[in-house]
């Protein structure tokens, strides 16, 4: 249903069109990056713990491929300011973590990247309660 792009703005911006297309706003995508993301870490870690390296490190480039052609995507620093740019950064860390996590093999990694975009998904998630309640 999604298609590839070389261009991550493009996209996203393509995901979003699908997304209404099917009812899903795009507050509604990015949290469902959000939770694509989380569940792979999820499975990452499960794999990682089983001693699965290949079912682990499919996990982590799935996670690492939504937070940056997702999330990342997502943003517009230009328009976003600072805030945009925070959560750049935070992805940025949270990519790096878990590329540690899968070279070192070491769950402590996944458990943080895990924790950083389990709290921006919920933030994320509260925003677009208050924003339905608001907007009967």
């Amino acid at each position: 249903m999604f298609t590839q792009s070389n261009n991550p703005a493009a996209a996203y911006r393509t995901a979003g069109i699908e997304a209404e297309a099917l009812g899903t706003s795009p507050h509604g995508l990015i949290v469902m990056l959000f939770n694509g993301a989380l569940l792979s870490i999820k499975l990452a870690k499960a794999h990682m713990v089983e001693g699965k390296t290949s079912a682990k490190a499919e996990s982590i480039n799935k996670a690492i491929d939504i937070i940056g052609s997702g999330l990342r995507a997502a943003l517009n620093i230009k328009e976003g300011g600072e805030l945009a740019q925070n959560l750049d950064d935070l992805y940025e860390y949270v990519v790096m973590l878990l590329l540690k996590a899968n070279l070192n093999n070491d769950p402590a990694f996944l458990d943080e990247a895990y924790r950083l975009l389990a709290d921006v998904g919920s933030a994320w998630s509260e925003l677009g309660q208050k924003q339905a309640a608001s907007h009967p």
